[in-house]
């Protein structure tokens, strides 16, 4: 599923000079077309997992696959850049029911302490179906049909078989998970969420994250492009970013499990990106491809270390609506930072401007890390 509801995004990036032309964009407006379903995030994911915590987290992410699915089919319909948005917001409803729902399993399936761990797993189909849209869209799929509504029909496919295996093969928790049993106080436990201090940090970082994570791989295909790449390598290159992501995520939660900390997994890497964004502007082609790989396996690690967050900091009951919060906070990150660097590209024709932004968004995601109160078992054991 974390395959499927990932992939039909990563295939706008390579494409976006090619929706730019064929449907008379800026720069600025085909960002949109990559954030619409982030911004959809940010609106439902804390009613979704409010619901969740109702009615059952495989209930409700199945109803998001659903919507995933018909979203997918619709986008290669569009005819215009008004249809296309449209539909790729009803793709972006059925991600923000779906996303931090799939987390709320995680948290049913997996000991508290192993959090990091599981959701490293659940990661690695996010990263495999991301990297591969980015690396096959213009190469293999687009010559297929040499249209982009032939793309997103293509990409339309995972999708749909995850929809159908989702309600054929997943079952209900077993019943003496806290998840089988409804949850009436919803209202209240939002409240109570929302007076906490910690989880505001991490949406924070969350946000902070996204910003950089969405306006780096948003506009990789057109850096390397500027860089002198052709758009069949440029979309392979930037899928690198994406390729050690997976590796990041299995590794990185067991190394953090076995140390008992998680904060170094998140200072660390926002300062490593601090000084990637800078190279950035002077790397060459030729050493682009190390450069991204840096820049994946410090920001999935950040990533997938906050995502295990809210599944540390909270009680079962309270982990869709905690998950919902971050979420729908962290992914208005996800929408500003690609508009604000394809605006900045629309007016400069570089994206160096663009790099200085992403080097003070890692440096003030450093600063929210650092503090951060310690979760792993560790502290906990301490207490």
């Amino acid at each position: 599923m974390g395959f499927a509801m990932f992939a039909p995004i990563y295939c706008v990036p390579p494409m976006e000079h090619i929706l730019k032309q064929e449907l008379f964009l800026t720069h600025a407006q085909t960002s949109l077309l990559f954030t619409a379903p982030m911004l959809m995030i940010v609106a439902v994911a804390i009613p979704a997992g409010i619901i969740a915590d109702r009615i059952g987290a495989r209930k409700a992410a199945g109803i998001g696959a659903i919507i995933i699915a018909v979203g997918a089919i619709l986008r290669g319909t569009a005819t215009d850049a008004s249809s296309l948005l449209a539909f790729t917001f009803i793709y972006g409803v059925g991600l923000g029911w779906l996303f931090p729902n799939l987390l709320k399993l995680v948290s049913t399936w997996a000991p508290r302490e192993k959090a990091g761990v599981a959701t490293g797993i659940f990661f690695t189909g996010i990263f495999a179906g991301s990297a591969l849209a980015l690396a096959i869209t213009m190469p293999l799929i687009f010559p297929i049909t040499n249209t982009f509504q032939g793309v997103f029909f293509i990409w339309s496919i995972p999708p749909i078989a995850a929809a159908i295996l989702w309600w054929a093969l997943v079952r209900e928790p077993t019943r003496n998970s806290i998840h089988s049993k409804p949850v009436s106080r919803g209202n209240i436990s939002l409240r109570q969420i929302s007076r906490n201090k910690n989880l505001w940090l991490v949406s924070i970082l969350f946000l902070l994250n996204n910003f950089f994570f969405f306006t780096w791989i948003g506009w990789a295909p057109a850096l390397m492009m500027l860089k002198g790449a052709t758009p069949d390598l440029a979309g392979l290159i930037s899928s690198i970013t994406m390729w050690v992501g997976i590796p990041a995520v299995l590794l990185m939660p067991r190394l953090a499990y076995k140390l008992g900390l998680r904060k170094p997994f998140l200072w660390v890497p926002s300062i490593v990106l601090a000084l990637a964004s800078w190279g950035a502007i002077h790397v060459s082609l030729r050493m682009s491809w190390l450069l991204m790989a840096l820049v994946g396996v410090a920001n999935n690690t950040r990533f997938v270390t906050i995502m295990a967050l809210p599944v540390d900091m909270m009680s079962k009951e309270e982990v869709g609506t905690a998950s919902g919060l971050v979420l729908s906070i962290g992914y208005i990150g996800g929408i500003i930072g690609p508009l604000i660097g394809g605006r900045i590209l629309d007016l400069t024709g570089s994206l160096d401007l663009s790099l200085l932004v992403l080097v003070g968004v890692s440096i003030a995601a450093a600063g929210i890390a650092f503090t951060l109160p310690e979760t792993g078992p560790k502290a906990r054991g301490k207490k």
